[in-house]
């Protein structure tokens, strides 16, 4: 295996998987992983689920692609489901989150103009929040490290920090269009953000006439126990942004708005070449299928509950390793006191796949069927991981 002809944007381990099922993983080497990353939140509902197999298979066999020139069923179907489940009530469909995330930035926009605010461009946005890698995602990130060596960022963004009330007040000028943040930075390091700000945030784009978009790409799709997180937070934003678990591994992003504002997207403003193809809805649909099935969601609050209550009990036995336990439904972050990197490592020795995020945390978003004993496997190998950089620290002090 070789990597040499690929851009070496990444720092690949040196792992490839030919097989999934459930939660679990199987390498080339034959060896099993249980993969509480799930491709950072992608494969919602696991690796390979049967229902998902079956409408992809049966889709693959029918058409592919006809371009958004023409009517979609399954694209159609997708979107009444997703407005009937939420407040939205316009959809558009696109590949993944910075794009959906940039639909979201043109959308609020666009509702400006046609509302008689041509100059109302500007969106704020909050430190350590992630939205993409687009220059516009990347703009509305605006972490220096991530723009570096790409010229001059996109304008039209103002940045405060989160939770600072007083901030997000000093900055709305005549030219605010939108205030635009994360529930839970998962990226920043799976920080919840306090319910009060949310609703605070509501209020002032109410009394102001500002957009409040909240994007859901990682907190989205079943994730906190609810199909999406503003109904758990009990904040109803004017747009939000989907990507990663809405496709359970088929690449799919979409925009949600409510119709005041999504109408003001007319024929020509925004477009996509691949959004919403037969093949990405119909399998999102299955996702769907499976993520609103009675119950479903329920569980997912339960084993939550179940997996912060098991991580607590390894953070408890390693406190030179490990910090606190924090976030919500089967979204959550272990803060940890050694390097966050070699947290990963040794769980990845320990046959365990966590996801690395900001605030040296590593996170654990699971697919969604997760079961039980899949959570309590997971804390076992995390307290693996514990024991083996506790063993390192002392080899390394001793020597």
């Amino acid at each position: 295996m070789t990597t040499n002809s690929l851009f070496p944007t990444y720092n690949r381990a040196d792992i490839a998987f030919e097989k999934g099922e459930g939660v679990w993983l199987v390498g080339t080497d034959g060896r099993r992983y249980l993969d509480m990353g799930s491709g950072i939140a992608v494969t919602s509902v696991g690796h390979a689920h049967p229902h998902l197999v079956a409408v992809l298979q049966e889709a693959a066999t029918k058409v592919w692609h006809t371009s958004n020139l023409y009517r979609i069923p399954e694209q159609e179907r997708l979107a009444d489901r997703l407005t009937a489940a939420t407040f939205a009530e316009r959809v558009f469909f696109c590949n993944s989150g910075a794009e959906a995330n940039e639909a979201a930035i043109k959308t609020a926009r666009r509702y400006q103009y046609v509302s008689g605010h041509p100059e109302r461009v500007r969106i704020v946005t909050f430190q350590g929040a992630f939205h993409g890698r687009t220059l516009g995602a990347l703009a509305a990130t605006g972490v220096a490290k991530y723009m570096e060596g790409f010229g001059e960022p996109a304008p039209g963004f103002d940045k405060v920090p989160l939770g600072d009330l007083d901030a997000v007040k000093a900055v709305i000028g005549p030219e605010t269009a939108a205030i635009m943040v994360e529930p839970v930075q998962g990226e920043g390091g799976v920080q919840l953000v306090d319910r009060e700000f949310l609703r605070a945030l509501r209020k002032l784009c109410d009394d102001h006439g500002l957009v409040l978009i909240f994007d859901e790409i990682q907190t989205g799709v079943g994730r906190f126990g609810t199909l999406f997180a503003y109904e758990a937070l009990g904040v109803t934003p004017d747009i939000l942004s989907a990507a990663k678990g809405l496709g359970g591994g088929f690449p799919i992003g979409a925009c949600l708005a409510t119709a005041a504002v999504g109408d003001a997207m007319t024929p020509g403003t925004h477009g996509t070449t691949f959004g919403g193809t037969p093949l990405a809805c119909a399998v999102s649909n299955a996702v769907l299928d499976v993520v609103l099935a009675d119950g479903f969601l329920d569980e997912v609050k339960r084993k939550g509950a179940f997996l912060m209550q098991s991580l607590a009990g390894v953070v408890d036995s390693h406190p030179s390793v490990f910090e606190t336990v924090r976030g919500e439904g089967l979204m959550v972050g272990v803060k940890c006191r050694a390097p966050a990197g070699d947290v990963a490592l040794a769980a990845r020795d320990a046959g365990l796949l966590v996801v690395p995020a900001g605030d040296n945390v590593v996170r654990f978003l699971p697919g969604l069927v997760a079961t039980e004993e899949d959570l309590r496997e997971a804390a076992r190998r995390l307290d693996a991981a514990g024991e083996a950089v506790e063993k390192a620290k002392k080899d390394t002090a001793v020597v």
